[in-house]
């Protein structure tokens, strides 16, 4: 994917490789997305950066209180987070936006590592359906003794797993071109989640 450059940042040099989770360890709200975007965080080597869908997210971060700034451009543009980390299931850009199941599961243990350094965390915002079921995969290889079946995805959807030791787990659309700009999601919508994370942490 790094080699596939858009016509507008020709002169560009991709990041390429794997982008790590950004934001605060001792956040009390983690952020999980699905993978790097192409263009975006594959491009500028900072997750949900430099693309519309990072545009969109980190301008509800901002107005929900969450983010320093509402834009998020490049690496060292002066953004920071408050009380919130962002990650990824995937690390690398996949084809067509397509992970596959290998690479969500070669992935997994990175995603683990950053989990077990976010020690403070009370509240899983998942960004998607596949952020959703990949957060259960890994809350259940902690050894959590979740419900069952999983219950399903769907924006706004809350599972308060702190009865058996975890967060607080809140469903939002991906903050996809397909979902924002067909009205799927819309800003209210995205801010009334991280408004309702923002008053679940202590």
């Amino acid at each position: 994917m790094a080699g596939e450059k858009r016509a507008s940042y020709q002169n560009e040099t991709y990041w390429g490789r794997p982008v790590p989770g950004f934001g605060s360890l001792d956040a009390r709200v983690v952020v999980v997305g699905l993978a790097p975007g192409a263009h975006g965080a594959n491009r500028t080597g900072r997750i949900f950066t430099g693309d519309r869908s990072g545009d969109f997210l980190f301008a509800s971060l901002y107005r929900t209180g969450f983010a320093s700034q509402a834009t998020s451009t490049r690496i060292g543009d002066g953004l920071s987070l408050e009380n919130a980390y962002i990650t990824s299931p995937v690390k690398c850009a996949p084809p067509d936006n397509r992970p596959t199941a290998k690479e969500k599961a070669t992935c997994r243990t990175w995603l683990m590592a950053e989990w077990q350094a976010l020690d403070q965390a009370e509240v899983v915002v998942c960004l998607g359906g596949i952020a959703f079921s990949e957060t259960w995969h890994l809350l259940k290889d902690t050894g959590l003794v979740l419900p069952s079946p999983r219950p399903k995805f769907g924006h706004g959807v809350e599972v308060d797993l702190t009865g058996v030791g975890g967060p607080r787990v809140l469903g939002c659309y991906h903050p996809s071109q397909q979902n924002t700009f067909t009205g799927r999601l819309t800003p209210d919508m995205m801010d009334a989640v991280f408004n309702r994370a923002m008053g679940m942490i202590s």
